[in-house]
Order: structure tokens, then sequence, then C-alpha cells
């Protein structure tokens, strides 16, 4: 894994350092505000420690994590760097532009063992998220398409499929601009080949059935 793929959990703040541009920090900070505000309505409240990595996204480093230990079983990550403050961000899909979101069963756990669970599964998904950050401004990402992301000499590439989140019909919104949130799924090899085959929705609807979705853990049977 990528050394940059590290994180240091601080208390939430709303000032960040941003490069030099025409918007004010009042006007980061407002931006920020309006994104976790959007982010806790669709996922609940938000965990006060951020996973920050050591190298910012903006500048090529890792994701910061966003933790939501509120919303379902287990924890929800978010991505919240992903769109900027004029609404730009990854190239707009079918339904516009977005943030990432990604689920475990685990529950939050950031102790001095970095080997849990819950931390595996956290490095993992920032992983996922930091390199389909950086994919999203080449490519259109839209709900329902396969992914395949590779990974090191000798790994397994990861294998994902997205899906619009949008639970109870809860929109994602900044403020009045609307958004939604792309699920990050990530699944078995031959779960994705069923869904290249079978479509999407087919797949979503076995890993419903069998209590997997929107979660990404591994440490379970494939469906198919």
């Amino acid at each position: 894994m990528l050394n940059f793929i590290k994180k240091i959990f601080t208390k939430s703040k709303s000032t960040k350092e941003q490069p030099a541009s025409e918007f004010s920090d009042d006007e980061y900070d407002r931006d920020y505000m309006l994104k976790c505000q959007g982010l806790e309505n669709v996922l609940g409240k938000m965990h006060d420690m951020v996973g920050h990595a050591i190298i910012p996204f903006a500048v090529g480093g890792a994701v910061d994590m966003y933790c939501f230990p509120n919303h379902i079983k287990g924890t929800g990550f978010a991505t919240m760097e992903l769109l900027e403050i004029d609404g730009s961000g990854p190239l707009p899909n079918r339904l516009g532009t977005y943030e990432l979101v990604a689920f475990t069963k685990c529950n939050y756990d950031t102790g001095n063992d970095t080997r849990t669970a819950f931390d595996l599964i956290e490095r993992r998904v920032c992983g996922i998220f930091t390199k389909i950050g950086f994919f999203s401004r080449e490519a259109v990402l839209n709900p329902g398409e396969t992914c395949e992301l590779p990974n090191g000499d000798g790994e397994e590439n990861t294998c994902l499929v997205f899906d619009l989140y949008q639970p109870a019909g809860k929109q994602f919104k900044i403020g009045d601009r609307a958004h939604h949130l792309l699920l990050c799924l990530q699944i078995f090899r031959s779960e994705m080949e069923f869904s290249m085959t079978n479509g999407s929705e087919a797949l979503f609807s076995k890993l419903k059935e069998a209590g997997h979705y929107p979660y990404s853990d591994l440490d379970r049977q494939p469906i198919v």
C-alpha cells in the first residue's frame, strides 16, 4: 500500500489549509460546515475524530476519512474533498457530482492497536477512496457500473460496483447545491462478473437478501 495512506486522528474542525483562490477563509469554513450538514442529513451524526492524511489529497496524498457510526449497523465512511467550493470536482455522471461513501459492519474503533478489523478496513477504504477520487477527475463513474482497481505486484485487483446511496430518499446537498453520494461497494470477482452479465440491480438484490449490502466487508462467502 502506498506510504501516503496513513492517518492522524484529530478532532473535526471547519478551518483547513486551502490553496490561494478567490474564496475567503470564511467562505471555505461555511462550505465545510454546509457539507458536514449535508452528509449528516443522510448519514447521521459524524464522529468528532477525523483521520487526516499526512500528505493532503489536494497535493497528491490520501483523502481524509470521515466516519459515521450513527446511521446503520457498523460504521460509514465518506469523503469531503472531491467537491470543490464552487461545486466542481468529479466529472459529472448522469446524476451530477458527488462525494464517496462506503460501509463496514465493524463498529468504530481507533484504539492503540492498528491491526483491529476496523482499522484494517478503514485503511482499505481510504485506499479505494483515494484511487477513485483521482480517477473521478478523468472518467465518468455512474451508479450501477463496475470498476477494477490495480494493486501492488502479487496482489489481486480490487473489484467494485457503484450505486447511488440515497436512503429514504434523502439527497445529499451542500446548502442549496444538489449533489449525491456514490457508494463504493467492494465485492468478490465472481460477484463483479455476475453484475457485468446480469446487471447491478440483480447483484444488489442478492447482496441485500444475504444481508451484505451496502457493506464492503469481505469476511464472508461470495453470493455467486
